[in-house]
């Protein structure tokens, strides 16, 4: 048998470390300690210190951020394995001089230095600017909804969470009710009056938070022009309830603004609602505003910087806001592909987008295929047959919605009946209906129409194309790469501050891999 040198685990050793050595150049910790320590003015964090004639010296928030940051690099989330790795990995060691915080004091300062982390967010971005990292040709926007620190059952309106409240107290007095019948029962029931005790106390306490958040709240209300009551949420009311393509959650949405060249991140805000309407303009303040107080440009938009968002980000308030601005924007709106001659034939060569969702609903012949006459106030069918205006609807803004409906008798004999009618069996009676279709258009040009024209256009095609490539690749990195699936605190401006950090991680990345720091 092969002689092997004996090993065994079961021992400990000291090892000498050079802190410097450890921090190899080309690596994420090289870039981050050298950044930090020389390109990065942390006087921001100095405001909440009170210890400088009395008190225990602090930590340096060079060393917390160091910590925090190539932790959130490495996918580390929970500030308790943020203080194991200090105990244990010497790449942490080398970043902060073998410090090791605890993990309370590493949870304080990721919450509690929003406007902190704001300037060395705009630092940093200087330092891609002054490396040549950033293009500044084309923005594109879009977000990233994730759930945070909050139960979504624990949300609805206020008259939903009223009569949550008055369940839950009948639900308290049948438990007591209960409660009080086992006490003359034999001591064999024992187990199940325990059970009852605990379900009171776990009610009582839902209860009372209910009634306190009742107390106080106001209806939260939602955006547009007649604003509705949207739900609150009793443990975080800055948070909304969204629907995404995993379900539903209880969150925020994590804006970005991504410039196209080495896809840094100029802009990055979190919201509480899950419409994204509301948004853009707060974004394009903000990548104005960034661009000034760093001293990159005093009105970046001015320059006919090319910038791009999905639909989501699409309504006449916006294109208006845009066109009014001279912003150099291409927005589509949700039917911007059906005017695309390159879409034409996409449903009928891969079927229709979530049809085998679509259940007990009949497929019938479209409304595209119907021949409208707007100025002629006519409509025919694919069989040629001429339909009657039932109704016309002028809206306040110069929208007019036709209705047209087949005539009984020529629906009746039509051989298309069954392909172009969900209820063919309707024609077949006197008080029955034919097909109805509907058209809407504009007897006026909006911001919209306008925006319609420059998506339609050859370069509006040529710049959106550009806008997946550019703000995709970086959520993918932020969410997979870096495990942000979850924001863990509470609050707008906490988690805003939660995001910033990501979004830095991503920008110091680049700068590790574009930039030449240290």
């Amino acid at each position: 048998m092969p002689n092997f040198k004996k090993y065994s685990y079961a021992q400990t050793a000291m090892v000498v470390i050079d802190f410097q050595e450890q921090l190899r150049p080309g690596t994420f910790e090289f870039t981050l300690h050298h950044l930090i320590n020389s390109r990065i003015d942390l006087s921001a964090f100095y405001s909440k210190y009170k210890n400088e004639f009395a008190g225990r010296a602090a930590y340096d928030p060079a060393i917390l951020l160091k910590i925090i940051l190539f932790s959130y690099y490495r996918g580390v989330r929970s500030s308790r394995d943020m203080q194991w790795e200090c105990e244990h990995n010497i790449i942490f060691k080398a970043l902060t001089c073998d410090s090791v915080p605890h993990f309370t004091r590493i949870a304080w300062f990721i919450s509690s230095f929003p406007d902190a982390i704001e300037s060395v967010f705009e630092q940093v971005l200087l330092v891609c600017d002054q490396e040549g990292l950033l293009g500044n040709e084309l923005f594109a926007i879009d977000g990233c909804k994730m759930s945070s620190n909050a139960a979504k059952e624990h949300s609805g309106t206020l008259d939903e969470l009223s009569a949550k409240r008055k369940k839950i107290q009948r639900h308290i007095k049948l438990c007591v009710k209960e409660h009080q019948q086992l006490d003359r029962r034999r001591p064999r029931e024992r187990e199940r009056k325990d059970r009852i005790e605990q379900s009171i106390k776990t009610l009582t306490k839902h209860f009372e938070k209910i009634d306190a958040f009742l107390k106080t709240a106001s209806p939260r209300m939602g955006h547009g022009k007649t604003p509705k009551e949207v739900k609150s949420n009793i443990t975080d009311n800055e948070s909304a309830k969204m629907t995404t393509s995993k379900g539903t959650i209880q969150g925020f949405n994590g804006i970005a603004a991504v410039d196209k060249k080495h896809q840094i991140i100029v802009e990055a805000q979190a919201f509480g609602e899950g419409s994204e309407h509301h948004t853009l303009k707060p974004i394009l303040d903000g990548v104005k505003a960034r661009y000034k107080n760093t001293g990159i440009s005093q009105d970046i938009l001015a320059t006919k910087v090319v910038v791009t968002a999905d639909t989501g980000f699409s309504n006449e308030d916006n294109n208006e806001y845009l066109k009014s601005q001279g912003i150099n924007a291409y927005i589509p709106d949700n039917q911007f592909r059906s005017r695309d001659p390159k879409f034409k034939d996409q449903k009928i060569k891969y079927g229709k987008r979530h049809q085998d969702t679509a259940k007990g609903v009949k497929q019938v012949i479209p409304s595209s295929e119907f021949q409208f006459n707007v100025a002629g106030r006519s409509c025919r069918c694919p069989e040629g047959k001429q339909l009657w205006l039932k109704n016309e609807i002028i809206a306040s803004n110069g929208t007019v919605k036709l209705y047209f409906e087949g005539n009984l008798s020529d629906c009746r004999s039509c051989p298309l009946k069954f392909d172009c009618m969900r209820n063919p069996a309707s024609a077949d009676t006197r008080e029955g209906h034919g097909r109805q279709v509907s058209i809407t258009y504009n007897t006026r040009q909006t911001a919209t129409d306008w925006m319609k024209r420059r998506v339609d256009s050859k370069l509006g095609k040529q710049f959106y194309s550009h806008r997946m490539s550019v703000v995709e690749p970086v959520f993918a990195n932020i969410g997979t790469n870096k495990r942000l699936n979850r924001f863990s605190l509470r609050g707008k401006t906490k988690v805003q501050g939660q995001w910033k950090l990501y979004c830095m991680v991503h920008n110091i990345e680049k700068l590790m891999r574009y930039g030449n720091i240290g």
